[in-house]
């Protein structure tokens, strides 16, 4: 238990804005890495917006996750890739 109460004390609150939606974000990182990321969701978003003018919001941001999720990966396997050309 003093563990789990350790954990909620490192643990900080951020209200962010995503498409025009606000959120509490509660993380153990800083407060500027999650703005950053809820940045970049907004502006990945925003940018699958202009593709996809039809999208209602919850399909926009399926097709966002998965856009991230797809650069995340190819980031991986080239990491991935470097390592092995390294060894």
């Amino acid at each position: 238990m003093a563990d789990q109460q350790a954990n909620n004390q490192e643990k900080r609150r951020t209200t962010v804005t995503i498409y025009g939606d606000q959120y509490t974000v509660i993380s153990d990182e800083s407060k500027r890495h999650v703005d950053d990321v809820s940045r970049h969701v907004d502006a990945k978003m925003r940018e699958m917006r202009k593709v996809n003018p039809y999208l209602d919001t919850r399909r926009l941001a399926v097709l966002t996750a998965i856009n991230i999720a797809d650069d995340y990966l190819k980031m991986q396997k080239d990491q991935g890739s470097m390592s092995e050309e390294e060894d």
